[in-house]
């Protein structure tokens, strides 16, 4: 169904709020910048900014995009016979492929990242989104494997996944920061995806198929 005129322009007011503000985080930092400067450089009410975005960090970690629950729908969706890590793995080897945004592996990206390690506020938010991620995909492994209450495979499995989820967006943020581009990041980031798969164990690489 194609998108309506009202859904294209929130859309793009939603947008257009979103760059404005990461424009202005990324020039003078984040928490140099109050809210009304945002929604006065976007040229909407402050009432309008908080009706598309609940919180400042909203606006540079959106929760439909910086989900909680990114893992747990990629197992969920993986390929019949295939594992959970080999899904996950997969999923990071296309997003890198393509350059994807979900990534982070776009041109000028390294002084927003340069940017969210500045704030603590948002350290601490993404720290505490990597936590909510492992959590996410423990109970779905549980759930899938019938786990019972007092196995730790499900959590341990999980959260071998999350440390190598961080450890690719934490590379790719380093890796940007020095001034490497994208495509170059890119070729490194398989690399490093080829080692982390050799590195894990068949057990951990095998559990949960589908």
């Amino acid at each position: 169904m194609s998108e309506g005129l009202r859904e294209r322009k929130k859309r793009q007011t939603r947008q257009r709020i979103s760059e404005v503000a990461i424009g202005l985080f990324v020039a003078r930092g984040f928490d140099r910048v109050t809210i009304a400067e945002v929604a006065a450089a976007a040229e909407v009410s402050v009432n309008t900014l908080y009706n598309y975005y609940e919180s400042k960090e909203d606006l540079v970690l959106p929760p439909d995009q910086a989900s909680p629950r990114r893992l747990a729908d990629i197992v969920r969706d993986r390929q019949p016979g295939e594992s959970a890590a080999r899904a996950v793995l997969a999923q990071l080897r296309d997003e890198v492929r393509r350059r994807d945004r979900t990534v982070g592996l776009t041109e000028g990206f390294g002084r927003v990242f340069d940017m969210m390690r500045a704030a603590p506020t948002l350290t601490a938010r993404l720290e505490d989104l990597g936590r909510q991620m492992t959590d996410a995909l423990a109970a779905v492994l549980a759930e899938e494997t019938a786990a019972a209450p007092d196995d730790q495979m499900p959590r341990l499995v999980a959260s071998q996944i999350g440390w190598f989820h961080s450890l690719v967006y934490s590379e790719i943020g380093r890796r940007l920061v020095a001034g490497e581009r994208p495509n170059a990041i890119a070729d490194a980031l398989l690399d490093l995806l080829d080692l982390v798969e050799d590195s894990l164990g068949p057990r951990t690489l095998g559990y949960a198929p589908r």
